[in-house]
């Protein structure tokens, strides 16, 4: 009976507005424990947080592997907070998906905005 709950759940599209966001916000809490257990050690063009400026010396690799590990998994955990209020709110499927990619979209600007800042603010003097 729960199974089939589910699966009823996994085929209506209204629910994408839970889903997408849940389960997105699900790999991003995954991934930012992942980093966090297992942070890449060497910079490197394969694994972790690669930007220019964290790519610039090892403390700021360190410190950016470190600080992008804990905010994905603050921002994927806010992200599949919002999936989570589209039990409530129910929009037809073009306004949600509309939201979800929204809602994707700014989490990843935010994470890469508030990662970025604080590598400057970290290291202002080099």
């Amino acid at each position: 009976l729960i199974v089939h709950r589910f699966s009823v759940f996994l085929t209506n599209m209204e629910n994408l507005i839970v889903l997408i966001p849940l389960s997105v916000g699900g790999v991003f809490i995954l991934v930012g424990l992942i980093f966090w257990a297992f942070p890449p050690r060497k910079i490197n063009r394969f694994y972790g947080y690669r930007t220019w400026n964290a790519m610039k010396s090892p403390e700021r690799w360190n410190f950016a592997q470190k600080y992008a590990a804990k905010e994905m998994v603050i921002w994927g955990a806010v992200l599949a907070f919002m999936g989570i209020l589209g039990f409530v709110y129910h929009p037809n499927e073009a306004i949600a998906a509309l939201i979800d990619i929204g809602l994707m979209i700014a989490m990843v600007i935010i994470l890469f905005v508030r990662v970025e800042s604080a590598i400057q603010r970290k290291f202002q003097t080099q």
